[in-house]
């Protein structure tokens, strides 16, 4: 019996813990927020720095991403592509978040 108060006073600690820290709900954003972070750190690593620079210069590349970026919604109702987009950028973010 003792062990099970223990267990649940431990189990509930440290959600609260985690809860002070962050919701659940709040946990997409905090992965998106990490991803786009790391992104913008990475960009400026000094041996993607030329390449990022290239492509920027790049009109085909651009017109291309242009297009591909015309496919996506921000929109509360999102398609099918939309969804798997975010959900691939989510699960990168969780990924890096937990790995630093």
């Amino acid at each position: 019996m003792i062990k099970y108060i223990a267990f649940f006073c431990c189990f509930g600690f440290t959600l609260n813990s985690f809860a002070q820290t962050h919701s659940f709900s709040d946990m997409d954003a905090v992965y998106m927020a990490t991803l786009k972070a790391v992104v913008d750190y990475k960009m400026n690593d000094k041996e993607n720095i030329d390449k990022i620079q290239k492509l920027r210069e790049d009109e085909k590349f651009n017109q291309d991403l242009r297009k591909k970026l015309d496919k996506l919604s921000n929109k509360k109702s999102k398609s099918g592509k939309n969804k798997r987009i975010y959900e691939i950028l989510k699960n990168a973010g969780k990924k890096i978040y937990n790995e630093l």
